[in-house]
């Protein structure tokens, strides 16, 4: 557990941003392994209703997809990298005038799990990722298979987004951090001081804009750069969620 987390956190005047695979929740061979522990969306529900609606969950997953995860609960969300959001659990999903990944680079870019077996493909609409957990030594192979189609096509408005054992591509002009900007000009957001919890390379144009959002940064299994602090793993994330509750009760008494 990391020594330089905020112990404590005034929930009435605070946004949550919480990253979800590798923060809020441990990483698995596939996406679609991935588990949420007993009592997580309990305490999410509950922070959300702390902060008075002020906690979004920011990932590359689209919203569909972070709705499976936590079903039955709904969540705010910033998905897709900031190519979509929802502003509270009760709003519609807009997109963020993100438009889909172009049908011929989505095949194109897919073909290149032909190389191994063990490489995954998953079509987000808006980006496509190829995850290697079951196949890292071909980590080489799929970038340089990348930077080949990138060649040939020197016009498209791609981006290529290096992550733990996954190589994701999407359309560019939109990041989580214009996700996050635009959630944070709404209420309940809107005044608050934003604290963002992430874990990958995504996540560092986050950690980028919050100074200039008066906010705070945390990253988690690494002590990313311009970070407030760390945590050493998701578990720790969740216990100090926790914690957050405890200490909102003990104010209260």
């Amino acid at each position: 557990m990391a020594d330089d987390r905020p112990l404590m956190l005034p929930l009435r005047t605070s946004a949550l941003l919480l990253d979800i695979d590798g923060t809020l929740l441990d990483l698995a061979p596939s996406p679609s392994e991935v588990r949420v522990p007993p009592g997580l969306a309990n305490s999410l529900s509950r922070l959300l209703e702390q902060t008075d609606g002020a906690l979004a969950l920011v990932s590359g997953r689209s919203l569909s997809d972070i709705d499976r995860i936590f079903a039955p609960m709904l969540f705010p969300a910033v998905g897709g990298h900031g190519a979509e959001m929802r502003i509270s659990s009760q709003s519609e999903a807009v997109a963020a005038q993100a438009p889909p990944m172009n049908e011929d680079l989505i095949r194109r870019f897919a073909a290149i799990a032909g190389l191994h077996a063990g490489i995954l493909v998953e079509n987000k609409g808006y980006s496509l990722a190829l995850h290697y957990r079951k196949a890292p030594d071909a980590e080489r192979s799929i970038y340089d298979a990348v930077s080949a189609i990138r060649a040939d096509l020197p016009n498209a408005p791609i981006e290529v987004l290096p992550g733990k054992l996954v190589c994701e591509i999407k359309h560019s002009g939109f990041t989580k951090a214009t996700g996050v900007t635009e959630l944070m000009v709404h209420e309940p957001f809107k005044g608050r001081r934003p604290v963002f919890i992430g874990d990958d390379v995504t996540d560092e144009t986050v950690f980028a804009i919050m100074p200039d959002l008066k906010g705070l940064a945390f990253s988690v299994g690494r002590r990313a750069k311009g970070v407030d602090g760390h945590f050493q793993a998701p578990s720790d994330v969740r216990a100090w969620l926790s914690r957050l509750l405890d200490d909102e009760q003990a104010v209260a008494e």
